[in-house]
């Protein structure tokens, strides 16, 4: 499976749901090249989840864009794939087919989907779960299918919406060090959004944190270490610790009155 980063811009981007509604958060500015794993952190409430959702195309900002190798985003695509809290599978299918779902509507020949489904599968570990009926799987299993049906689409992007928050510990953080082993051989581009601070460490090439209301980022962090990362590891902590001062740091934070969005 070949797949590849892209630049992701955005630029002056705002939003609120409607014109009467609080803004949700007011122009933000940010850069990512290809091949990065950024992570957005924030507490409830900051918009770090909507910004997401106008990345993938499902939400549309108020004002301002978001550019992937300079073209605007306009609605879904292929090119990106999003990865939601529940798998979102379909429980009367097998492992392999709710893998090959999205090949099927794109109406590829069955040879081709056979062997990018196969790949997929390899991919998250699942060989031998291929033709089980994904009912049959534990929480992290189900989750892997939904990574497989995501790469299955060999995207320039992948965008997880705190897709492992719900899984246990060991589960969760296998998950997180597969999904960055995996970007990272292929060379796609991740966005994810987070509230732990272990995960940012883990999964993340850099850390921006969103607070205030509305929201905006307060703070960028580079996560400078070596792979196969390990929680024990002194630097990893090191940077743990500074991460989590600054994300306590801006959940003291108050936009300058001269500051909000008229």
């Amino acid at each position: 499976m070949s797949m590849r980063g892209t630049e992701i811009k955005i630029q002056g981007l705002t939003h609120r749901y409607t014109p009467r509604s609080p803004v949700t958060f007011n122009r933000v500015d940010l850069t990512s090249p290809p091949g990065e794993a950024l992570a957005i952190i924030g507490r409830s409430g900051c918009g770090k989840s909507t910004l997401l959702h106008i990345l993938a195309g499902i939400n549309k900002p108020t004002e301002g864009n978001v550019y992937l190798d300079g073209k605007a985003i306009t609605g879904p695509s292929s090119r990106w794939v999003m990865m939601f809290q529940a798998p979102h599978l379909f429980p009367w299918m097998t492992v392999a087919q709710n893998v090959g779902v999205g090949l099927r509507f794109g109406r590829w020949s069955k040879e081709d989907i056979d062997v990018r489904v196969r790949e997929a599968i390899k991919l998250v570990e699942l060989e031998a779960w291929a033709d089980n009926n994904v009912q049959d799987l534990s929480g992290g299993q189900q989750q892997r299918v939904a990574l497989a049906r995501s790469l299955v689409m060999e995207p320039e992007l992948l965008l997880l919406d705190e897709p492992f928050s719900a899984l246990d510990a060991f589960t969760r953080s296998s998950l997180q060090k597969d999904v960055r082993s995996i970007a990272k051989r292929k060379g796609f581009n991740i966005v994810f959004v987070t509230h732990d601070i272990d995960e940012a460490v883990i999964m993340g090439d850099r850390a921006v944190i969103m607070a205030g209301s509305p929201g905006n980022i307060i703070h960028e962090m580079d996560i400078d270490l070596p792979d196969p990362r390990d929680r024990t590891d002194p630097n990893v902590q090191t940077l743990r610790a500074r991460l989590m001062a600054l994300f306590q740091e801006a959940a003291n934070y108050k936009k300058p009155e001269s500051a909000a969005l008229a």
